[in-house]
Formats: structure tokens, C-alpha cells, sequence
């Protein structure tokens, strides 16, 4: 059946049914691999200029050979800070790990408290301790002398997917309740509702998990060493310009190689980038207004549902060819507007699958129905011309194999033209259509093959089958036509009959499959011949 020939009903119920699927597929995050793949792409060299007051002070290498072995003593951090504090920063974030008292001077931890207080803008981290075993998540603070001295604590918990690229993060984080800003958030210093995707249904009833709330995906500024940046070692020992330092949100924290949290981010699959940087990413994004969200799963699976649905009803339309052709593209080409002119996400590859699931499976319908169509007779359905000849090849061949016999039948419609001229081309149709219905209702067996050459001329192929066999066939076929009735749209009904002649033999080496044609013809003849309206079969010893 062509496509355009279903009921919209069936149309409609068949896009849904897909479109579901996509959504489940969507839900499930079935492709999540070639969404993260799609996002790198969009995403990659999607730079912008880093917020100007952004400034990395980096614990590199250099710093390392002037300064000695890490971790450095805390007062060293306190002249740093006394540094930027004289300079005039606006605000310090120490992505450093204080939560231990420093065991062998405790007067290193009061040095460092007093330069925190001496700033009045510093942000700390707080480092969140998955659960292992028995030991439940916890939080790991500054030491309370310290973190009493800061202006804010944030999170420093950075979400990196199961392929070891960090994309996003979740801007609110901590055990009980997400309480606590991300650090690159607090350095950022916003205020107002937060962007990012809000979980409704997040429990905070346990005290002990660690809850996580708006994520969003990190629009990055460019590939690692985007930001300028200054060396500790430069900064301690008064050799960077004042100027530099002024009114900058100055971030520090390690850079150097070997002791430095490395990761891989969508900008660049070669360099990794520092913890500290990928903050700077975060401070910049939301200071620059340049936060991707991320379209909720139920807004995700619907947009989904909706895309397929329709490429889905559009392939039961006359121009299917051309939504298959525009499908896919315009999904990509969607999600990627969507991306970059309203900052959401939506990943695509549930509906770009599935899509190309029900385009593959309407090309290789569609196939079946053009070769179904080659070989078939455009009015009746029935077998054409040419596959009548080729299955009476084979069936000669299989014959001669087997040693049984074939049977071929020829079938006329008994005075047809007579009815076409009186009653029109289109009442003809109709009879030669009732009686082909009846014709291929009596090629019951698999490979009885019923056949159409042209106006009123029909034939049957009737494999592994005696000539008794086969009259007993036709008899029947004679007499359910004979007591059709048709309406022939006048007012009219026709009686119909039908002539036959039958041909039956054994295949054989001197056999060829023209020989049943030409003895089925012979037959028909003799049939018409008697008066029309039966049969003949082949006379005894032809």
C-alpha cells in the first residue's frame, strides 16, 4: 500500500507510537555519547572574550623552583594575600586545601586568618569526600580559625562525565542541602535567582548526602591559558606591576605539572586545563551572562517525541523523500540555533536515531514496495507479465529436478470487451479486479503464482500439480465466478464467465517452459471454441 493511501487515523497513531520511543530513548539517555560528541562539537570553538577583571595567579612551575617544595608554609599565603590587599584586588579566591591545622605552627594558621581578615573579600574552597565504604560523604571546610576569617566558602566539586570530560558543573552543592555556592560563583560574587537546571524533587531528608542543584554547562572562553595570568612567585616577590592587581577577581591556585588537578574540557582534547582555570571559566561565564542551560528530561523527551512524530507523518506524505532528505539536518540545525541564540542545550541524538531508524525503515519499504511494483500488475496486484515468466522458469527447473509435475493455466474473460464498450473502461476495471481477487483466492499453496498479462488475460501456475488436481481447481474457480454478481455502476449487473485451458506435464530435458505456454494456449482455444464458459485441458498422447 502507498504510504499516502493510510487512513490518518493509523497515520497518526503509528507517529505517536515512534514518537514515544524517542522519548524513552531520550529519558534514558540511550545516546548519551553521541550527544556529548554533538555538544563538544557546537561548543568547541565557541569562544568569547574572558571578563577583563579576571586574573589567574598561578602556583606554576617557576614558582615551585623559586619558592621550593609544595605545600608551602601558610604564611607564605599570608604575604601573597598582603600583596594583592595592598594592590587593591576586589576579590581573592584561595582554591588551596586548608581543611588540616597546620600540626608542626600554629602560629602559620593565625598569620593566615590574619591576612584573610586584612582582605575582607576572600573566598575558600570546600572540598566534598564521597562516600567510601562505611564512611559516609562529608564536607571538608577550611579550619575553623581560617574559614571564620572568609568573606564566603564555595564548593569546589566539579562534575566530569563518564568519558572524563568535564562539561558543567552544579552551582549549589552540600551535605544535608545544596547551601553552598560554587567557588567559582562565589568569586563571581552574584546576586539574584541562579540560572542552571533546578531539581523540584531533590531531597534534602538525609543529612548525610552530599545534594547537588542548578546545573548548567560551562560556555568555555577559550582552550586552557585563555586568561592572563601571573606567577605566585612574580606576585610575592613585588615584581608584577600594582596596576595589574587592581579591582581584578584574582584567582590562585596551582597550575604546575605533577601536583595541579588536570582536566579535559570540550575546547580541546590535546591540553589539559587546571582546576583553577576552569573557576576562572565559571566566574567568567556567569559574570559575562553567558551560562548554557540545559533543557529539563521531560522538555528534553517531548522535543524529542515531537521531532520524530513529525518526520514520522511526513514520510506518509506525497513529498516523503524530501523530509527524509531535511529530517536530520534541521534537527542538528535546531538544536545548534537553540545552543547559540538562546544558551540551551538540547541533545539531539535520541531524535536524530531514531529518526534515521524510521527513514532506513521506509527506504527499505519503500524498496520492497518499487520491486513488489515492478513485478506486479498495476490494476489487479497480480503477478505481471515478466514474473510470470521468470517463476515459470523456475518452476520448470524445479520440476525437472523433482520429477513432478507442472500444471500452467491460461484464463479468459468471456466476452470482456463487449462489457468495457457498453459499460465504460471504468466498470471494466472493476470486474477485472472482482475476478482477480477470485483468480489469486484459488493460488492457495505458497508458490501457486497467479497472474495478469494485460486486459482480460490472466494465468495460474500451479507447481507440484496433476492435471486432476488442477481441473478440480479451475472447476471451482468457474463456478465462483459464474456466481458472482457485479454492479457494473448503471443500474446494471453482469454475469461474468470465464474460458481455461490447462496444461499439464513432467519437466524434462526436451521440456521447455514455452511448451506449457503454447499447450495451455492450445487448450484455451478449444475451450472458446466449445461455446466459452469452461475448460479444456490438453487432449491424451499431445
Amino acid at each position: 500500500m502507498n504510504p499516502i493511501t493510510l487512513p490518518w487515523p493509523r497515520r497518526i497513531l503509528i507517529s505517536v507510537l515512534l514518537g514515544a520511543l524517542a522519548a524513552l530513548a531520550s529519558y534514558a539517555q540511550v545516546f548519551w555519547k553521541q550527544d556529548e560528541a554533538i555538544f563538544d562539537t557546537f561548543v568547541g570553538s565557541w569562544e568569547y572574550p574572558p571578563d577583563p577583571r579576571l586574573l589567574v595567579v598561578a602556583i606554576d612551575d617557576a614558582s615551585l623552583q623559586q619558592l621550593g617544595q609544595w605545600p608551602w608554609p601558610r604564611s607564605t599565603h599570608a604575604r601573597l594575600l598582603d600583596r594583592l590587599t595592598a594592590a587593591g584586588s576586589q576579590r581573592v579566591a584561595l582554591d588551596l586545601v586548608l581543611s588540616e591545622p597546620d600540626r608542626q605552627d600554629s602560629a602559620q594558621d593565625a598569620e593566615l586568618a590574619a591576612a584573610i581578615r586584612r582582605n575582607g573579600n576572600v573566598v575558600l574552597p570546600v572540598l566534598a569526600a564521597p562516600a567510601s565504604g562505611p564512611r559516609m560523604a562529608e564536607e571538608l571546610l577550611p579550619i575553623p580559625l581560617i574559614a571564620a576569617n572568609a568573606s564566603t566558602l564555595g564548593h569546589s566539586d566539579i562534575e566530569v562525565e563518564a568519558d572524563g570530560v568535564a562539561r558543567g558543573l552544579y552551582l549549589t552543592a552540600g551535605i544535608g542541602s545544596p547551601h553552598w555556592p560554587a567557588f567559582g560563583l562565589a568569586l563571581a560574587n552574584l546576586r539574584g535567582p541562579l540560572p542552571g537546571l533546578r531539581d523540584p524533587d531533590i531531597d534534602t531528608s538525609s543529612p548525610y548526602q552530599w545534594h547537588r542543584n542548578h546545573y548548567v554547562r560551562v560556555r568555555f572562553a577559550g582552550p586552557p591559558e585563555r586568561f592572563p595570568q601571573v606567577s605566585y612567585a612574580d606576585v610575592l616577590n613585588g615584581e608584577v606591576d600594582p596596576a595589574v592587581l587592581r579591582d581584578r577577581l584574582v584567582l590562585v591556585g596551582l597550575t604546575a605539572s605533577g601536583i595541579a588537578p588536570r582536566l579535559l574540557t570540550p575546547t580541546t582534547r590535546e591540553h589539559w586545563m587546571s582546576g583553577t582555570e576552569y573557576q576562572a571559566n565559571v566566574a567568567s561565564m556567569l559574570l559575562s551572562g553567558k551560562v548554557i542551560n540545559v533543557l529539563a528530561p521531560p522538555w528534553q523527551a517531548a522535543l524529542s517525541a515531537l521531532l520524530v512524530a513529525l518526520c514520522a507523518l511526513g514520510l506518509t506524505l506525497p513529498r516523503a523523500l524530501l523530509c527524509a532528505v531535511l529530517a536530520l539536518p534541521l534537527t542538528l540545525l535546531g538544536s545548534f540555533a537553540l545552543l547559540r541564540v538562546g544558551q540551551f542545550w538540547f541533545a539531539p541524538a535520541a531524535a536524530l536515531g531514531c529518526m534515521l531508524a524510521v527513514i532506513c525503515a521506509w527506504v527499505l519499504w519503500r524498496i520492497s514496495a518499487w520491486r513488489r511494483q515492478a513485478n506486479s500488475d498495476a490494476l489487479t496486484g497480480l503477478g505481471n507479465r515478466l514474473r510470470f515468466e521468470q517463476t515459470l522458469q523456475q518452476e520448470h527447473e524445479a520440476g525437472r529436478r523433482s520429477g513432478r509435475p507442472l500444471t500452467l493455466v491460461l484464463i479468459d474473460v468471456d466476452h470482456f470487451k463487449q462489457h468495457n464498450d457498453r459499460h465504460g473502461h471504468h466498470a471494466g476495471d472493476a470486474v477485472l479486479r472482482r475476478i482477480a481477487t477470485e483468480i489469486r483466492a484459488h493460488a492457495r499453496r505458497p508458490r501457486d503464482m497467479a497472474a495478469r498479462f494485460g486486459g482480460d488475460e490472466f494465468a495460474l501456475i500451479l507447481p507440484d500439480t496433476t492435471s486432476e488436481g488442477a481441473v478440480q481447481v479451475i472447476q471451482d474457480l468457474i463456478a465462483s465466478v459464474r456466481a458472482m454478481s457485479l454492479s457494473l455502476g448503471d443500474g446494471h449487473d453482469a454475469q461474468i464467465t470465464l474460458s481455461v485451458g490447462l496444461f499439464t506435464r513432467v519437466p524434462s530435458a526436451i521440456t521447455e517452459p514455452r511448451h506449457y505456454f503454447e499447450g495451455a494456449d492450445a487448450a484455451l482455444y478449444r475451450a472458446k471454441a466449445a461455446g466459452r464458459d469452461g475448460y479444456a485441458a490438453e487432449e491424451p498422447g499431445q
